[in-house]
């Protein structure tokens, strides 16, 4: 599923103490011969919140039976994020769809300014203090996978120091 990142780490769900957050449940109808028939999909994002993260999506006729169908996908669908302190590394642009979500690190004490879906991926990540901005489409599904492709891009000087063969204090002193 995350293919398409350079340098992400997948993350087994043993030994983790993931807490779920239920993002939205939508009723969806399908239109047959014999009448409407009812359905139900769930958007939920499972976190340890300490850098660890994953969403799902779940479909039943029953409401509780979608959701804990989300539990189990996001729980296959696990990646760590490198936070620094409470916040994150750099700020960030992603997109999906017709979706797109700003985040900004910042200064201790400010909390988790984020509206929506974008704040429930945050919250269970782990992100203390943060700004974000979501523009575009205001739908659950894209906004959650918008949150993920930023967060998905962010590295952390560790890693980049590493990458290019050079040590942090090099780094940030040139």
């Amino acid at each position: 599923m995350y293919q398409d990142y350079k340098n992400v780490e997948t993350v087994k769900p043993g030994g983790l103490d993931l807490k779920d957050r239920l993002v939205g449940v939508q009723r969806v109808t399908k239109v047959t011969k014999g009448g409407r028939a009812f359905g139900f999909s769930a958007i939920v994002v499972v976190g340890d919140e300490n850098g660890v993260v994953g969403h799902g999506l779940g479909k039943s006729k029953e409401v509780a039976d979608a959701i804990s169908k989300a539990v189990e996908d996001a729980k296959k669908n696990l990646v760590r994020i490198p936070l620094t302190k409470s916040t994150l590394p750099h700020e960030q642009i992603g997109k999906y769809g017709g979706a797109k979500v700003l985040l900004l690190p910042a200064s201790p004490g400010t909390g988790v300014i984020a509206g929506g879906p974008t704040r429930v991926v945050l919250e269970s990540v782990g992100v203390h203090d943060v700004l974000s901005k979501n523009q575009g489409s205001s739908n659950p599904h894209n906004m959650v996978k918008a949150t993920f492709d930023a967060l998905l891009q962010l590295r952390d000087a560790e890693k980049i120091a590493k990458q290019r063969g050079i040590t942090l204090n090099k780094l940030f002193n040139g």
